[in-house]
C-alpha cells in the first residue's frame, strides 16, 4: 500500500528538516511527492530538493499571488526552465481572490498563458482557485479543449462545482481540509467518483486534524486517506490504491 502527495511545498523547510520529513514520508508509505513552484525565488530550493531526493518531483509555474503588474518578465524566466529540463506539471497557477484582488486581470492572463504551456508540453496544470472557484472553472471551460488536463488543488467546493470540474476530466485535490470540523466535503465527496480524487497536503499549510495549526508534511497523507475512507465507505487500502492510480494517470507515470 503506497500513497502519493500530489501537492507539497517541502522546499520551504530548512535542509535538515527536509531530511527528517523525507524519512517520515518513507516510513508512512509515501511513494512520490510532487512539488509545485511558486515564484522565481522558489525555483532553486525546489530543484535542490528534487536533485537530492528522487521521490520529490518538481513542477514549474507562477502562483497567482506572485502575479503583479509586470508579470510577463517573470513568466519569461519561468518559461526558459521548461526548455532546460522536464517538469511533471505546470503549477501552481490559477486565480486567487482571497489574498490579492488588485491584479485579477493579470492573474487571468498569466493563467491562460501557462495553460498554453501545459498543452504544448503535454503536462497537467495544477490549479489554485481560492475564493475564485467559479471564475477559474469558467476560464478552463472557455478553453474548450481536450488537450488541457490537470487538478483543482485544495478543492472544497459544492457538488455542482465538482461536477463541472470532473465533466472536463479534471481531478480534485483533497487534503487536510476534509478532516476539519464542519467542512462541506463530508457531504460533497460521496457524490464524486473516487476516480477523480487525488491526495495532497499543501505542505507546510493546512495540516489535518489532529495536527491542525501545526506545520503540515507528506507523512500526514494516511490521516487524510483514513478520513476519506470513512466518508466514502472504502478501506484505507482501497483509497490508497485508487488515489495512487489516479496520480499515475494525472502525471502519466507508467513505471
Amino acid at each position: 500500500m503506497t500513497f502519493v502527495d500530489t501537492h507539497a511545498h517541502i522546499y520551504y523547510y530548512e535542509t535538515h528538516e527536509v531530511e527528517n520529513i523525507i524519512k517520515r514520508s518513507v516510513q508512512n508509505n509515501i511513494e512520490y511527492i510532487y512539488m509545485p513552484n511558486v515564484d522565481i525565488a522558489s525555483i532553486t530550493p525546489m530543484l535542490s530538493v528534487a536533485e537530492k531526493y528522487k521521490m520529490c518531483i518538481p513542477m514549474m509555474g507562477l502562483h497567482p499571488c506572485s502575479v503583479e503588474q509586470n508579470f510577463e518578465k517573470n513568466l519569461e524566466e519561468i518559461e526558459k526552465w521548461l526548455s532546460k529540463r522536464e517538469f511533471a506539471g505546470i503549477g501552481e497557477i490559477g486565480i486567487d481572490m482571497y489574498w490579492e484582488k488588485k491584479w485579477i486581470e493579470e492573474q487571468k492572463q498569466a493563467f491562460l498563458i501557462q495553460c498554453e504551456w501545459a498543452k504544448k508540453h503535454k503536462i497537467p496544470v495544477i490549479i489554485h482557485s481560492r475564493e475564485s472557484l467559479d471564475q477559474t472553472i469558467d476560464v478552463v471551460e472557455s478553453l474548450k479543449t481536450k488537450d488541457l488536463r490537470g487538478v483543482f488543488h485544495c478543492f472544497s467546493g459544492t457538488k455542482e462545482q465538482a461536477k463541472r470540474i470532473t465533466d472536463m476530466g479534471f481531478f480534485l485535490g483533497i487534503g487536510g481540509v476534509c478532516t476539519f470540523k464542519n467542512n462541506n466535503l463530508v457531504s460533497v465527496l460521496p457524490f464524486i467518483s473516487p476516480q477523480y480524487i487525488v491526495l495532497e497536503t499543501d505542505t507546510p499549510y493546512l495540516a489535518p486534524v489532529p495536527h491542525r495549526g501545526k506545520k503540515n508534511e507528506p507523512s500526514f497523507i494516511p490521516i487524510i486517506a483514513q478520513k476519506l475512507s470513512e466518508i466514502l465507505h472504502l478501506s484505507v487500502e482501497e483509497i490508497a490504491n485508487i488515489t495512487t492510480r489516479n496520480a499515475s494517470v494525472l502525471f502519466k507515470r507508467t513505471e
